[in-house]
């Protein structure tokens, strides 16, 4: 039976669109686009592929129906990055609070990181967050993610807002292929 594992979850946010966002991409051949509902197992792939590092478990829990009810939402938008042709990242926007939205999900395929296109990923979500009706843009994230993950909101113009303590039981120990927690 696997172990519960401790995180300290760190929640941030941004009152306005940052003046400077402008990022350009490290790479020639890339496209960011719309996954309009798409379908289960696709997601169920990037969701994997982008978390299976970090301990991202809560959507692999989901029931299809559960998922699909969020995902399918008109309020919820995922946007796919594909470098050379192929997935290399996404983000998840959830706009059902507004004018809080949420940065749900972001990351990069792991063999895509480290040339940086994070940077260039977060600027793009942050610029389709700021709607009209967008007031406040809310992230979160915790010691199990990317070592650079926190730093990396905060260049970005996310501030901090609170801190907790929580506990993170997983599926079984094919959750953690590569688990090292980034203190």
């Amino acid at each position: 039976m696997p172990k519960k594992l401790r995180t300290t979850v760190t929640f941030l946010e941004m009152y306005k669109k940052p003046l400077s966002l402008h990022v350009p991409p490290p790479l020639r051949n890339y496209a960011l686009l719309r996954a309009e509902k798409p379908a289960l197992h696709f997601y169920r792939y990037l969701y994997h592929m982008v978390g299976r590092d970090y301990a991202w478990v809560n959507r692999k829990r989901m029931s299809d129906a559960e998922l699909q009810d969020i995902i399918h939402h008109e309020m919820v938008e995922i946007y796919v990055l594909y470098a050379g042709g192929v997935p290399a990242g996404f983000f998840e926007l959830d706009f059902r609070n507004l004018p809080d939205a949420d940065l749900v999900f972001f990351g990069l395929m792991p063999e895509f990181s480290g040339i940086g296109l994070s940077r260039f990923l977060l600027s793009q979500a942050i610029s389709l967050a700021w709607r009209d009706e967008t007031k406040r843009l809310q992230v979160q994230t915790c010691t199990l993610d990317h070592g650079r993950a926190l730093p990396l909101y905060q260049r970005m113009g996310f501030e901090p807002f609170a801190q907790e303590e929580a506990e993170l039981m997983p599926i079984d120990d094919r959750d953690f292929v590569r688990l090292t927690p980034s203190i």
